[in-house]
């Protein structure tokens, strides 16, 4: 069997490979860059394999370290939970949960007050990511994912159905009109989501199958950007309920018209299987799941 290498080295592997920088690594562990060099130059001889590869400007995991440093982080964090729990005292657990940014702005952080006052000792870490379908770094205890729920890396707990609504400022809904016609949407002024193209087509096919597609007036990288154009007072978006809930909420933004379309992904809760056995992130998803669907609080 292989000698395990000193938790040193593997700690100074750990921040390296998470950091992609000797030297952020280094202030980290309170050591010296070239101690951190020296660390990972020593684990590289013990283990015989090469784990970076040195760039002119920084460093790059090589797929072998890629590999490694999976494990090796998951160990970690581990270890910090179980000293946490049994020695924390009065410390709080924490439950470390992923989402997209722009579900964790509109939906989740609106809402976590509610989870704090039912739960106070329990810490939420929220980080973000673009697009995420996979938890291969062992730091997620949740991850919330929009999609079919066909993802085989963890327990899948699904959110709740969608239905995308057309959104606008009061302004724009007076230009375009009181009722759903094809000339009401010739003058909507769409705010196109990539990645999501296809809404303002279903749209119109399902409610008004003579009407053509508004032309686009602006397009935007998220959900979060094109309700901002939104509130310009120019043009309008397809989005999900859930996303646009507070805006409407608030009188901020308006849905002209009633008709709601259903679609067919949604959002879905991935436990980590291994931190799904822990109270605290088993008491997150069960506090996910009384918001109702998708994070729109029952009867709104």
């Amino acid at each position: 069997m292989a000698k395990l290498p000193p938790a040193t080295w593997l700690r100074a592997f750990e921040a390296a490979a998470r950091h992609r920088s000797f030297s952020a690594a280094a202030e980290e562990l309170n050591l010296t860059p070239a101690a951190v060099s020296q660390h990972i130059r020593l684990l590289e001889k013990q283990l015989g394999a090469r784990l970076f590869t040195r760039l002119p400007k920084g460093i790059a995991l090589t797929s072998t370290g890629q590999a490694y440093a999976q494990p090796v982080r998951k160990s970690f964090a581990e270890m910090r939970r179980a000293t946490e729990g049994l020695f924390g005292g009065g410390r709080k657990r924490t439950v470390s949960v992923r989402a997209s940014t722009t579900y964790a702005v509109l939906v989740l952080a609106p809402r976590l007050r509610g989870f704090a006052a039912v739960h106070p000792d329990i810490q939420v870490q929220l980080t973000t990511a673009v697009w995420a379908d996979r938890m291969d770094d062992g730091s997620i205890d949740l991850d919330i994912r929009w999609g079919n729920g066909d993802w085989g890396d963890g327990e899948i707990r699904h959110l709740g159905h969608e239905h995308a609504i057309l959104v606008c400022h009061r302004d724009h809904a007076a230009e375009i009109g009181p009722e759903l016609s094809a000339d009401a949407l010739s003058r909507a002024r769409a705010v196109q989501i990539i990645g999501a193209e296809f809404e303002w087509p279903r749209y119109c096919s399902r409610f008004v199958p003579e009407a053509e597609v508004p032309p686009t007036w602006m397009r935007a990288d998220s959900t979060l950007a094109a309700l901002q154009i939104a509130l310009s007072g120019s043009g309008a978006a397809i989005t999900l309920e859930s996303f646009v809930q507070d805006y409407l909420d608030q009188g901020r933004l308006i849905a002209p018209f009633a008709h709601r379309l259903p679609v067919h992904q949604a959002h879905f809760a991935v436990l980590d299987r291994t931190a799904a056995q822990r109270p605290e992130v088993q008491a997150f998803s069960s506090w996910l799941d009384t918001l109702g669907t998708a994070g729109i609080p029952p009867g709104a």
